[in-house]
């Protein structure tokens, strides 16, 4: 099955070569690539996430395999879904999904469910992807969306992750889609966010899973990113680093009403 851009000309320029030009104002050509297990990347519209999204992918050393967890939005499919074989298109190229990974995850980990409605229309994940192109047209994925999830269920899914990963055989890289607070003032959102940030800093996937429902903090992708923090803990991560961290205030002006992202590599 191939799944078809669905934010394509929304989120960013529906053509190649209009798209490429995009992804590359965002790219650093002097940092520094490390060997990373996982990272937080955000997915808003390029014009505003693409400063932290180009830092981060800028940062780290491509595998072979993407496994993408992502928030889902459009309410669709299943708590956990998993689509776990066919392609996905975007103007700059096609990815294929790495079958061997995703049937491993599917196998071992019950509360995980073979679905494409949830990635039909879905931008968390589809965001990742010209940015992964810009760099490599080789690598593979493997799309996972999460709609809700206890934390019992993160550790479950991220440990089932780290399985497929250990078993693999050749580098995996695990990427958690987030923005981090909406539509706040920038000052509320800066203070807010850091205390997510410094969860993930410290690799506290408790810790994040229960700072953002405790402060109320409104950042989408938590659980994508609790679950990836159990994966990374399992696969023997010993630290992380905010690579860049802004507000949609930096583009738009409006500091009333800000998006916060953060880019964040686990080594």
């Amino acid at each position: 099955m191939k799944r078809s851009p669905a934010v394509a000309g929304q989120f960013y320029y529906g053509t190649a070569s209009k798209l490429t030009q995009q992804v590359e104002q965002y790219i650093d050509r002097h940092a520094k690539k490390e060997k990373i297990i996982s990272m937080i990347s955000p997915h808003a519209g390029l014009m505003y996430s693409g400063p932290v999204a180009g830092a981060v992918y800028s940062s780290i050393d491509f595998p072979e395999t993407f496994i993408l967890i992502g928030p889902n939005h459009t309410g669709l499919g299943a708590s956990i879904s998993l689509m776990e074989s066919g392609e996905w298109e975007i103007p700059m190229g096609t990815f294929r999904i790495d079958e061997k990974i995703s049937y491993k995850i599917a196998m071992k980990t019950p509360i995980v469910t073979k679905d494409t409605k949830a990635h039909m229309f879905e931008h968390s994940l589809e965001v990742q992807l010209p940015f992964i192109s810009y760099f490599s047209k080789k690598v593979r994925i493997v799309p996972i969306a999460m709609l809700s999830a206890s934390v019992d269920e993160c550790r479950m899914l991220g440990e089932g992750i780290a399985g497929a990963v250990k078993s693999a055989g050749y580098p995996v890289v695990i990427v958690a889609s987030s923005d981090m607070s909406h539509y706040v003032p920038d000052n509320v959102a800066r203070l807010k966010d850091k205390k997510a940030i410094d969860e993930v800093l410290s690799l506290n996937p408790e810790g994040l899973y229960e700072t953002v429902l405790k402060e109320r903090i409104s950042m989408c992708g938590y659980l994508p990113a609790t679950a990836m923090l159990f994966a990374a803990k399992a696969l023997g991560a010993q630290s992380a680093r905010l690579v860049k961290y802004s507000t949609s205030a930096e583009v738009s002006g409006d500091y009333d009403h800000v998006v916060g992202y953060a880019g964040i590599v686990l080594r």
